[in-house]
């Protein structure tokens, strides 16, 4: 269905015309008059009228296809959940269109806009580091269209979300950590604006306190694109060796984990020698970096099945949804040799 475009109907009732006389001279049909089809041009440019690209499949209620927004597929969590999704639908004999929005707000919105004008069925969003607004959504999901969120949520629309269980997974890496014997921990994690940063600060902070060990704000740095741009990283470390160095850094995305290995041999720290590191990522590199890396991997290729199988069940069902779910997926941590146990110091 088409939730977002401008159509004949609409220009023809701007101009006080035909629908038929609309489509006739966006044809460039002989049966208009010249002075009809410049006004109808006129109009469908200020209306910002895009052409249909679906409209066979309108006329039989549906197009059979999902729009996805991610922010960028080069990410292995992301491009796992793609991978799931299109197993689903593509079984369920639906096309899927993919964008990115790079951590942009803006670019999401325009991301959506195009979507809707392709006459998606529905749509799967993980929302942008920068989004702290859902209008475009809410308006979208007031006329009808069929969302489901997955990993990066709102709860300011009633439907349904796939998460992994991001509280646990910070947790149990906060835990492994001071069980290594790493009692100065540091958190580098993403913007405010988005819901895994709230849950695994949660996870992070609880571990901590568990442990005896008082949360200090100092060592907890936000990055807010996600460290999407480097210099964010780069700020971060530099603060935390500069103000308190820590003995080990937990994580909270695919690109903030690898990027702070990157940078950590650049600036010459010894791993975990100097100091330990574990956090979020999905790369299936984890186990041949150097040095091996410990991480919190999350079911990506299953939180895209199960997010498509809720979208379709919407677009499919004979009538309205308003009972919605969470569901919650397990998060699992790998330890390896970047946050080996502390070697005690020989005795003198």
């Amino acid at each position: 269905m088409n939730f977002g475009g401008v159509t004949i109907k609409d220009i023809a009732k701007e101009l006080g015309i035909s629908p038929s006389a609309v489509s006739k001279a966006l044809k460039d049909s002989h049966e208009i008059g010249e002075k009809t089809k410049a006004l109808v041009l006129e109009c469908a440019k200020r209306l910002n009228y895009q052409p249909n690209l679906n409209a066979q499949s309108l006329k039989r209620g549906n197009s059979k296809s999902l729009g996805i927004v991610v922010s960028t597929i080069d990410n292995q969590f992301f491009s796992q959940v793609i991978n799931g999704i299109e197993s689903v639908a593509h079984s369920k004999g639906y096309n899927v269109f993919i964008t990115q929005t790079h951590e942009s707000y803006d670019l999401e919105m325009q991301n959506v806009r195009h979507l809707t004008f392709r006459s998606i069925d529905g749509l799967l969003i993980s929302l942008s580091t920068e989004t702290n607004n859902i209008d475009h959504l809410k308006e979208l999901h007031k006329k009808g269209l069929p969302i489901v969120f997955f990993d990066r949520v709102s709860d300011e629309i009633d439907t349904h979300k796939v998460v992994a269980d991001n509280f646990a997974g910070a947790y149990d890496a906060t835990s492994q950590l001071i069980d290594a014997g790493y009692r100065k921990i540091a958190h580098i994690t993403s913007s405010v604006n988005v819901s895994i940063t709230a849950e695994r600060l949660k996870g992070y902070k609880k571990a901590l306190e568990q442990h005896g060990i008082v949360p200090d704000e100092k060592l907890i740095k936000y990055c807010p694109h996600g460290g999407k741009d480097l210099a964010e990283i780069e700020n971060a470390l530099s603060e935390l060796f500069s103000d308190s160095k820590p003995d080990a850094i937990f994580t909270a995305s695919d690109r903030i984990t690898t990027t702070t290995l990157s940078l950590l041999h650049k600036l010459g720290y010894r791993i975990p020698a100097d100091i330990a590191l574990l956090g979020f990522t999905n790369t299936q590199l984890a186990e041949v970096l150097n040095p091996p890396l410990s991480a919190v991997y999350q079911p990506g290729f299953e939180m895209g099945k199960k997010a498509t199988e809720m979208l379709i069940s919407i677009i499919e069902s004979k009538r309205p949804v308003t009972e919605f779910e969470t569901a919650v997926l397990p998060t699992q941590v790998f330890i390896r040799s970047s946050s080996q146990p502390v070697k005690a110091e020989p005795k003198s």
